[in-house]
């Protein structure tokens, strides 16, 4: 039974505490956040270090703002307590390098909540290419813009997911990077970007992602071929929906379509079952590391 305590009960934490409590090989030992925002069972603490002091818990689930990634993720690994810090690592590059260090040196397991990869249309999207080689990827991710979003802006709080799954699809490094952004109604940050990616073998990728659209939109479309002379293939990936859908048989003039099954999960459930898995054996599996999290962060800096 792993003993875990949540620090931060925002809605994301909140969505961790109710996904926790259905687990049956965890139990939440305490709760931390600066004020009490709602009725618990669990211990509550307003301060930080003195749960960690009274309760030692075996790992810790960080779901604060992503400014106080850093100091909290320390706080933890000094007492040798494992992470799970939710995506990004850190609000910039150095102190998510400060974090790695720090806990590689306190040989402890961490990992970072990059959902997409636990994203149902995603695990199908990545079944059905199997070996294919992967020819182009693009991901676009816009929506209206969220108020409570003041600290960082859309590179950060959006872009990391989907430079994220560009290398987790692909299983490429990216080689050359081009960011091209603006800032239209952010007070502080850009919110409107379209990244360009050159990766391993010459693939290529791009990223489009907006506040400034009126509704949701998550997608990726890929095209792939079974070998140097095999035919393309064509898929579209809806992460909202959940439905995948493959294009085959393609001419200049014709194509045939063919509905991907996509077994329903819960992304979240998924990916914390994955931790506690980690936790257990060692094996990060699908987990993004915090080094994954850093090339995500030097893209969204540039």
């Amino acid at each position: 039974m792993h003993k875990v305590a949540i620090v931060g009960l925002g809605a994301m934490g909140r969505n961790h505490y109710n996904t926790l409590k259905n687990m049956k090989n965890v139990t939440i030992v305490a709760l931390c956040d600066v004020v009490k925002n709602g009725n618990f069972i669990e211990p509550f603490y307003t301060s930080l270090e003195l749960m960690l002091d009274e309760i030692h818990p075996d790992a810790v689930m960080i779901v604060t703002p992503t400014f106080l990634h850093k100091a909290t993720a320390l706080e933890c690994a000094k007492r040798g307590i494992h992470l799970f810090i939710e995506k990004p690592a850190a609000s910039n590059v150095e102190d998510a390098k400060e974090m790695l260090a720090f806990i590689e040196a306190k040989n402890l397991k961490s990992c970072v909540g990059h959902i997409e990869r636990f994203n149902p249309v995603v695990k199908a999207l990545i079944k059905e290419v199997g070996h294919q080689e992967i020819l182009a990827i693009s991901i676009t991710r816009s929506g209206a813009f969220p108020e409570r979003i003041a600290d960082v802006g859309i590179l950060t709080d959006l872009s990391v997911h989907d430079s994220d799954l560009i290398r987790f699809i692909t299983k490429k490094e990216i080689l050359r990077c081009a960011v091209f952004k603006s800032q239209k109604i952010h007070k502080t940050h850009e919110d409107n970007a379209i990244l360009a990616f050159e990766l391993e073998g010459e693939v290529i990728g791009d990223i489009t992602t907006n506040w400034l659209t009126p509704y949701r939109k998550r997608s990726i479309t890929l095209a792939c071929r079974e070998g140097a002379n095999g035919q393309i293939q064509y898929f579209e990936a809806d992460l909202l929906t959940q439905s995948l859908t493959q294009r085959i048989n393609i001419d200049a003039n014709s194509h045939s379509t063919k509905n991907c099954f996509v077994p329903r999960s819960n992304a979240l459930a998924d990916e914390l079952e994955a931790f506690m898995s980690y936790l257990q054996t060692g094996e990060r599996g699908s987990l993004a590391s915090i080094a994954d999290s850093i090339i995500t962060l030097e893209i969204a800096s540039k």
